[in-house]
This record gives C-alpha cells, structure tokens and sequence, in this order.
C-alpha cells in the first residue's frame, strides 16, 4: 500500500504505522512525490486535498495531523453505518479517519485544559466517548473493520493481516493479605476498626483466620492458578509494594516474607510488572526504588507498568515510566468506569503531543476492571458479567485484544464480595476457556 501526502509530519507517520499494523501485513509506504504515486499500479491511497484519479482511494485531510501543538477542535460526531463518526470530509471516505484515529488514541483532549476528578485524575465525563455516547465501544477497531472492506471493494486482490482475538487476564495485588501475614498492631488495629464499625461478619472470619481455622479471605492464588491451568492462560501480574503505608497504598508491607515468595513463584510462572505506588506519582525516586525492590525479589528485569489507582497525567508519568526502562504500560483506561478511554482494542505506541514523539512506550489498554463495577458503578456481580460479556463480544467480533482487570481481595472470600468469585469462574470456565480451546 501507497500513501501520497503533500508534507510528512510525525504525526502522520505515527497513525499510518498503526493503520498499516492493524490492517496489513507490511508497512503503508508514504510519499510526497505525486509521479511516483501516479505511476504506482498497486493499491494507494491519495491523502490531500485534489484527486489524482479514479484508480485511488481518495481522503481529504481535516488537517490535525499536520499541525502542532494543542489547541480545542471543532468536533461534530454523525452517524455512520450505526456507529459515531468525526472530522467529515470529501472523497471516497466520508471522514478524515486518519485525524480521526489520532485524535482517539494520542488521548489529544486530555492535553487540553480540563477538570479533574476527586483523586486527580482527568475526569471521563469530559471525553467525547462518554459525551457521545461511545465509550462502551472500540470505535476505532469498528472504523478500521469498515475501512478494510471499502478498501476490498475498491482492490479486490489486496491482502490483509488475518488478525486472531485475543484475551488477556490481569490482575493487581494490592493487598496479598487481608488478616495473615501482618504486624501485631496491624492485627489490633483492624480488630479495634471492626469493632467500631460494627463489622461482625468480618469480625468472626478476622478470628477464625487468625486461630488458623479459615483460609485468609484474600488468598486465593492457588485457586486462581487451577483457573490459569484448566483454562490454559498465561495471566499478568502486578504488584504493589510501597514501603511505606500511605492513604492509598495498604499493600502488605515488603518485609513480608509470604509476600516475596508470592511474588517469586508468580515471576517463575507468569508475566508480572511494577504497579506504582501512589505516593510514586510524585516522586521519580520513590518509583525506581519500588522497581529495582521487585526486580530483587523476582529476579527478572521488570518492564511492565500499570498505576495504582490508573493515576497518571499525559505526558508526565509516561515519560517517567519509560526513564526507568518500562517498555509496556497497561494504564489505558478510566478508574471510574468501565469502557474504551481510547476507544481502541489493540496495543499501539504511545504519542507525545507535547514534544510530537513517537514513543516506544507501548500502550496496552483494558476495558473492564472488577473494581469500577463494584465501587464506582455500584453493580451486583450479575450485571458486572452482563456488562462484561458485551465488552467481551465486541471486542471479539473484531479481533481485537480484550483485557480485564482483577483484584485477589474481590475474588477471595471476604463478605463484602460475596458472589464476585463466582461470576468470574463462570467467565473464565465458560467463556476464556471455550476460546482458548478453539484459538
């Protein structure tokens, strides 16, 4: 495939590259030199304002991916084949989906001034996902399925990569240990804390975990292993290990030898990563110092990041993360909701708007996360499956990469989950597994 434009910017070497990734099995060629692109008989694409002729695909530039900098832009969705669409233009394409695509995926309103919510973070409400109404779909996944059957009709030989769905289980351990494993005032103090609040149910499993007749409430990770190998998957794990107890950061403690062993046994078995503390986010030091911590203790370079709480801010915490080597960051998508933050279903590069770079930062984005359903949607563990099996399909239905994300204090057996193990076991028995099976 041939691309002509009038002028090369990064920007637009950056969205083609994901383009010709996710469609074809070799890179788009971009030229600036109209003879060339007029002599070529294979398939192209003419991305500027005239046509040359009917024998390409012509897409009239909106003019985003040659500027720069970071200003508000007029955007005025419509709709497409059932689905929302952006930046309309002339042509053979009815929008400029190049524009469009970079506009999603960079994350561009999120350099733009906006409100915060109440942990700091940029606020979904705000996107034009959740304005829109598209925030439960991978719409550039969508975009990129239609686009490849115009592109059939208009090259009947060109070939295409053959994508296959992917699923990919994470989890984050925040706290290995509910009762177990704890200093002696930590014990008390969670028996004084229950007390106080009239906790009985987590009053009477507290003692019979501490006597020895119960199974701490958060430990299911033989149990999970079962699920990993009935099920044949290969999950990520990622741990946090502040070592020091902060407001948002309760792991148990990094002296505890439980919880070295935990994570050396999931290091030799599975892939894990660093997840940054809170108090992290504001400290560079702070967040070396946690990775070279696990790096010790699971004896393997770690390369693979995902933020405590997902509090980051475009470009600072991703160019801190790829200072200290992370080479794959799994923080692309809200803590507050479920859904596409990027509206996409597939691993890209990141882009720095604000120094127009190419990162190799790799972006992994999920779209499900156990904790929003529970804490921030407030749903019950049936409609938590409901809603995850319609994110689950759509993102099947265009071989896309799924990735959820899973706590061992929900999927344990502590009161206040009651009925969040077993939802996720009927995913993974009747669902994962079935398309494991057959991948």
């Amino acid at each position: 495939m041939l691309l002509y434009s009038t002028s090369i910017s990064n920007r637009l070497r950056y969205v083609i590259s994901f383009v010709g990734k996710e469609l074809f099995p070799d890179p788009i060629e971009i030229t600036t030199d109209a003879v060339q692109f007029q002599a070529y008989d294979g398939a192209k694409i003419n991305y500027s304002e005239d046509p040359f002729s009917e024998a390409e695909f012509h897409i009239q530039p909106q003019g985003l991916l040659f500027e720069t900098g970071v200003k508000p832009q007029q955007i005025e969705c419509f709709e497409l084949n059932f689905h929302k669409a952006f930046f309309p233009s002339k042509g053979d394409h009815p929008f400029d989906l190049f524009s469009a695509i970079f506009y999603l995926i960079s994350r561009y309103e999120e350099y733009l001034p906006h409100e915060k919510d109440h942990y700091g973070r940029y606020a979904h409400y705000q996107s034009l996902a959740y304005k829109e109404g598209f925030l439960q779909q991978p719409l550039v996944n969508i975009w990129l399925t239609d686009f490849k059957k115009t592109l059939e009709r208009k090259y009947p030989g060109l070939l295409f990569k053959h994508h296959t769905f992917q699923c990919l289980i994470t989890y984050d351990i925040d706290i290995a240990y509910a009762y177990t494993k704890k200093s002696t005032l930590l014990k008390w103090g969670g028996y004084l804390k229950d007390l106080l609040k009239g906790n009985w149910a987590e009053l009477e499993q507290r003692t019979q975990v501490l006597a020895g007749k119960e199974k701490d409430p958060y430990d299911c990770f033989e149990w999970l292993d079962a699920l990993h190998l009935y099920c044949r998957i290969k999950p990520h794990y990622f741990f946090l290990v502040a070592s020091k107890r902060g407001e948002y950061d309760k792991n148990t403690p990094t002296s505890n030898k439980a919880l070295q062993e935990l994570i050396g046994y999931a290091s030799q078995q599975y892939k894990i990563g660093i997840h940054p503390s809170w108090q992290s986010g504001d400290d560079t030091t702070l967040l070396k110092e946690e990775r070279d911590w696990l790096e010790v203790v699971a004896d393997k370079e770690i390369t693979h990041s995902r933020q405590h709480y997902i509090r980051f801010e475009l470009p600072t915490t991703f160019r801190t993360l790829e200072e200290i080597g992370i080479e794959k960051e799994f923080s692309m998508g809200y803590g507050t909701i479920n859904g596409f933050r990027a509206s996409v279903a597939s691993s890209y590069q990141w882009y720095d708007l604000e120094q127009e770079r190419i990162s190799d930062l790799v972006l992994y984005p999920y779209c499900f996360m156990d904790a929003n359903a529970f804490y921030e949607q407030r749903y019950q563990p049936q409609q938590a499956y409901a809603e995850l099996m319609q994110l689950y399909q759509q993102v099947k239905r265009h071989s896309g990469l799924f990735i959820s994300i899973w706590h061992n204090h929900m999927l344990g057996s502590h009161p206040m989950f009651k009925g969040w193990a077993e939802m996720f076991e009927l995913f993974m028995k009747e669902t994962v597994y079935w398309d494991a099976y057959n991948s």
